[in-house]
């Protein structure tokens, strides 16, 4: 008894950085709706600048004022991201300023690099809070019971300054009606200042706090992200109090889960997310009416007709162009533009129901990886032919698919994206701990192609014919009646569902349609790698779809090929320098405040702007 008491304590003192930073994000995004990437880069800044501060300022007093600046220097910094980076793009489609943050993200991790140096950094203790004390025989460290008694009062003081407090009813009816809100006069831009100045000072404080506890490393902004996000939604969005029962609830489960069942930590809090959403699906102190809002992206488009002439011109001429790469480049180019076709076609399954279902997913990668992981097991356990194998990828991963689907099509907006990243979290767990079936971290390797497919060259027209015959496929599926069903449903799903549209069964297989077609990617990629990873499952991957589709355009599927396409060789030019990611991090940032429709979008917008142009001056 008394050691389970040590380790509620325990969980406790880690739920305090939780939900420190957590808070912030909370704040953020239910006054901006900025699904704010960049919020563990603020708790990393927190905590590096928080260390050079106590290098300098000795002394208890010295302890906790360098914890105070370091939050204010944090708050400052986000303040100048959202005026030169967020603000020019809150006009743009929703989540769009989701591209804007990772390109943040890319920024600080250089800029951390270049000031701090790449050697983790350990935090000093805490002045008067050395050493433990014992508790029932068991021994509790001082800063724990410190942080623990903090942390209470931290979650009042925010609860009175949004509940008792005039800023605190701006940021309460900003969050329920944004627009009324501007109608009474209230400045909006400054209103959204001043919140994400308080939201990035909460991270920079959780960063500078924890630093006895765990110092600082150039790693831990990513660390932290995901389990942010998951207090933030199973505590409901927008909701102080939410944020912190769900930071208590992860913390104090995760010590359980370490000491009685190890193997669990690695995916504890994405089970628990995944139990509450299905049971409250909009978490524990969530409102309907606030998470309801996130799941668009955008007004509805204007009615779009199947390529013409000219477009179909394009395509060929573009096709006939890609056939002539082997002939006339290097053996690498090949490769490169094999693997920019298999990303393309990754993008362009995730584009299908993002943009045409207007359904976000964080978690599209399982289908990648999961199409990838079946097509290598098949070979690997069942000696398949690669051919059937290939096949049997894209069907794997739409069974896949159909069954998380039918989970998460209960829920909208940012919680059915981050119950598709729970599943995609499971599943990435499975891979990476069954050793002896998928070979854990090791992966799985000779994985080859079929020997008339060895050659670069003959693997590269495979993908080309596959790939590209996908990504008309999705085009013409998109063009169907089927896919102006999920139109319909993605705009209107009332004035739908009067039509005789299901439409919650049309996204259902729009979803599962998606996966397969993920999976031909993945099974593209399986061969052409010989070899597979669980990190072709993670988080990361599916962000990178996710953000080439916004960067090229959510309007149309061309968007999203030429932001992967984009992408991929920015990523392959930039990368041979030693500080690519602020380089790359910056055209990001640059391509989103220029182009705020995407490159797509806005290349479309400047096609018809310039023929209106010509047309008047031929009226003259």
């Amino acid at each position: 008894m008394e050691l389970i008491f040590a380790q509620v304590l325990t969980g406790l003192a880690n739920a305090a950085t939780l939900f420190l930073v957590a808070s912030g994000l909370s704040l953020i995004f239910g006054v901006t709706r900025i699904v704010n990437f960049a919020h563990g880069s603020f708790y990393m800044l927190g905590a590096f600048i928080g260390y050079s501060l106590m290098q300098v300022l000795p002394g208890m007093f010295g302890f906790w004022f360098s914890v105070l600046l370091a939050g204010l220097a944090v708050g400052v910094i986000g303040v100048i991201v959202e005026i030169c980076v967020l603000r020019p793009v809150y006009k743009a489609p929703e989540l769009f300023q989701l591209v804007a943050t990772f390109g943040v993200i890319l920024v600080i991790q250089d800029l951390a690099l270049l000031t701090w140096g790449a050697e983790d950094v350990l935090g000093p203790r805490a002045p008067g809070l050395k050493g433990i004390v014992r508790i029932f025989g068991e021994p509790v460290p001082k800063y724990d019971l410190a942080m623990i008694a903090i942390t209470p009062f931290v979650l009042f003081g925010l609860w009175y300054l949004i509940t008792k407090t005039r800023v605190g009813v701006l940021v309460r009816a900003a969050t329920q009606d944004r627009e009324m809100v501007g109608a009474l006069g209230v400045n909006q831009a400054w209103l959204f200042t001043g919140v994400f100045f308080l939201g990035s000072a909460m991270a920079g404080l959780g960063g500078a706090i924890q630093l006895p506890k765990g110092g600082a490393d150039l790693l831990m902004d990513f660390n932290i992200l995901a389990s942010i996000f998951v207090v933030v939604v199973i505590g409901g969005m927008g909701s102080l109090p939410g944020a912190y029962i769900a930071a208590v609830l992860i913390s104090v489960l995760n010590v359980f889960g370490v000491s009685y069942l190890p193997s669990s930590t690695l995916v504890l809090m994405f089970v628990v997310m995944a139990v509450v959403l299905m049971v409250k699906p909009y978490g524990l102190l969530g409102r309907e009416e606030v998470a309801g809002e996130h799941g668009q992206v955008g007004e509805p488009e204007r009615p779009i007709k199947p390529a013409g002439p000219k477009v179909r011109l394009a395509v060929v001429v573009l096709l006939a162009a890609l056939t002539l790469i082997p002939l006339f480049g290097s053996s690498f180019l090949s490769v490169l533009a094999t693997d920019i076709i298999i990303f393309c076609l990754f993008a362009a399954s995730l584009h299908f129901i993002l943009g045409l279902g207007g359904l976000v997913s964080f978690g599209h990668a399982a289908f990648f990886g999961g199409g990838a992981y079946v097509a290598a097991l098949m070979v690997s356990y069942a000696n398949t032919p690669m051919e059937l194998a290939l096949l049997l990828a894209p069907l794997g991963a739409g069974l896949l698919a159909f069954i998380i689907g039918w989970v998460c099509m209960r829920l909208t907006g940012v919680y059915f994206a981050m119950l598709t990243l729970a599943f995609a979290q499971l599943l990435w767990s499975l891979v990476f701990q069954w050793d002896e079936f998928t070979g854990g971290d090791d992966g799985m390797v000779d994985i080859w192609p079929a020997k008339w497919l060895a050659g670069s060259t003959s693997y590269f027209y495979l993908t080309l014919i596959l790939g590209v015959g996908g990504i008309l496929f999705l085009r013409h599926v998109a063009h169907s009646p089927f896919g102006y069903a999920l139109r319909a449903s993605r705009d209107s799903s009332r004035q739908a569902e009067a039509t005789g549209i299901n439409t919650k069964r049309v996204q259902w297989l729009a979803f599962a349609f998606a996966g397969a077609m993920a999976g031909i990617a993945g099974g593209l990629f399986v061969f052409s790698k010989g070899s597979i990873f669980p990190t072709e499952l993670e988080i990361a991957r599916s962000f990178d779809a996710l953000i080439v589709v916004f960067l090229g355009g959510v309007k149309t599927l061309s968007g999203a090929v030429v932001g992967g396409a984009s992408l991929e060789y920015l990523k392959d030019q930039i990368t041979r320098f030693e500080y690519w990611r602020i380089t790359l991090g910056i055209i990001i940032i640059v391509v989103v405040i220029l182009a705020p429709e995407g490159i797509v979008g806005t290349a479309r917008k400047v096609g018809e702007r310039l023929g209106w142009v010509r047309e008047q001056e031929g009226l003259r």
